[in-house]
């Protein structure tokens, strides 16, 4: 593993920078990835292999040269033409931390990443927020989808993010949630990052609303260490950061059932969305982005 996808989200948020984040996760990421079709976020790029006498120079990567002084030449068979659109969770529960990060802020790197994977391979990208019972277009598909204004707006629309409040599938008239712009018979990934945590099923419904053959859905669920472990002891005052209500418990008293539950919900989880074009990738807020990526991809491979 390279060194930087070894970072961990606390150290990449000390940079203060969305883009060099996202830049600096990706690219190492990339050079440690062998060649390997549809080995990313979307489809087609390759690998980065080092230049060899014969290649035309024009093919080099002044940018990453720039950076890591090695000359690399960028290896894909053809430019994607591929929508991918990023949907990220703003509901409350978004701003749970530990150690010094917030999940939001995790989710922040982790799209920035991904995002920046996405404008190397030239597809279309979108960005999306899941807020007070709504879906909410921070930067649609459209004349300037690609490239780097698209990359650049998602960018600044992930630095603008505010999580509050619940969030449930369906307004208070009852209707549904309509996901905009989803017309397309074309090829497409939808990328949800969540701690995916339901009152009732109201994550399960969407995801199955939105599966199809052309339409691949990726499920980030992001979860910290005290959530799938509770190793807490002593009087704590737990807080619901969606409803604002709070509760003081012995952790000791009720680790044993919390693990039980979490546990039961977590595998009930993972075997709801065992279904076509569906894939779950679960990762912990301590876990370095660039592994969880790495883990990705290399699926992808398969």
């Amino acid at each position: 593993m390279t060194k930087s996808t070894g970072l961990l989200a606390s150290q990449l948020i000390k940079l203060k920078n969305l883009q060099l984040t996202g830049k600096l996760v990706s690219e190492e990421l990339m050079l440690g990835i062998h060649a390997s079709k549809r080995s990313g976020i979307g489809v087609e790029f390759e690998q980065y292999r080092h230049y060899e006498p014969g290649d035309d120079p024009k093919r080099i990567d002044w940018k990453l040269f720039a950076r890591t002084d090695k000359h690399l030449i960028r290896e894909s068979s053809t430019e994607s033409d591929k929508q991918v659109r990023f949907v990220l969770d703003l509901s409350g529960s978004m701003n749970y931390s530990e150690n010094g990060v917030s999940r939001l802020q995790y989710a922040q790197i982790l799209l920035a990443s991904l995002s920046y994977l996405s404008y190397i391979q030239n597809d279309q990208i979108s960005l999306y927020t899941l807020k007070n019972s709504a879906i909410q277009t921070i930067s649609a598909t459209g004349a300037v989808s690609s490239g780097k204004q698209a990359f650049q707006k998602i960018l600044v629309g992930l630095e603008k993010t505010v999580a509050e409040g619940p969030w449930r599938l369906s307004d208070e008239s009852g209707v549904g949630i309509r996901f905009p712009e989803l017309q397309s018979k074309k090829k497409e990934q939808l990328v949800f990052v969540s701690d995916f945590l339901q009152a009732q099923n109201e994550w399960l419904d969407l995801i199955r609303s939105l599966a199809s053959a052309h339409r691949e859905i990726v499920v980030f669920q992001i979860l910290g260490d005290q959530e799938m472990d509770f190793n807490l002891d002593g009087f704590y005052r737990f807080k619901d950061l969606e409803t604002g209500k709070e509760i003081e418990l012995d952790a000791g008293s009720v680790r044993e059932k919390f693990r039980e539950s979490a546990d039961l919900y977590l595998q009930q989880l993972k075997e709801a969305l065992q279904i076509p074009h569906v894939q779950l990738i679960r990762t912990r807020m301590s876990d370095p982005i660039g592994k969880v990526l790495k883990t990705f991809l290399t699926k992808r491979k398969g």
